[in-house]
């Protein structure tokens, strides 16, 4: 075990996992084949893999460093900064076609509903958590307080 370990970098069941993602994904792409908006979900994906790597993954580490380079507080304020952003980021993601009204027809035609109640809902969802989380720091700055002044 020990030497497999040493060899691979990581413990068995990290390949494991690697090789049942790896099984997954391919098993995603096998419908695609054959289809012919395959070439189009490839630019996609290539292009989202491009801007992520190229402009948001920078984008969001320079925000981090920024973040933790915050003066130090007895409660620390990085991670409910950082929680409800990362849960806007991908919450849009999802609901991108829905706040942007994309295929507003189809989804019509689908559902008989039309578009417009996402992107409010979205904006509902993000304050919420922005709240939750402004909502957890006080808790936690009054629960430090009343801590600190116990103990003096």
């Amino acid at each position: 075990m020990r030497r497999f370990t040493d060899r691979y970098g990581a413990r068995p069941t990290h390949l494991i996992a690697l090789l049942t993602c790896f099984a997954i994904a391919g098993y995603a792409a096998s419908f695609l084949l054959g289809d012919p908006a395959m070439l189009r979900v490839l630019t996609w994906f290539v292009g989202a893999a491009v801007v992520h790597d190229l402009v948001l993954f920078p984008l969001y580490a320079l925000a981090d460093r920024v973040l933790g380079r915050l003066p130090r507080l007895r409660v620390p304020v990085v991670n409910h900064v950082r929680v409800p952003l990362l849960g806007a980021g991908l919450t849009f993601l999802v609901f991108l076609p829905g706040i942007v009204r994309q295929g507003e027809a189809t989804h019509l035609a689908a559902t008989g509903l039309d578009q417009q109640p996402y992107l409010g809902r979205w904006l509902g969802l993000v304050a919420a958590m922005a709240g939750l989380s402004a909502l957890l720091y006080l808790v936690r700055l009054v629960r430090w307080r009343s801590r600190s002044r116990a103990a003096t």
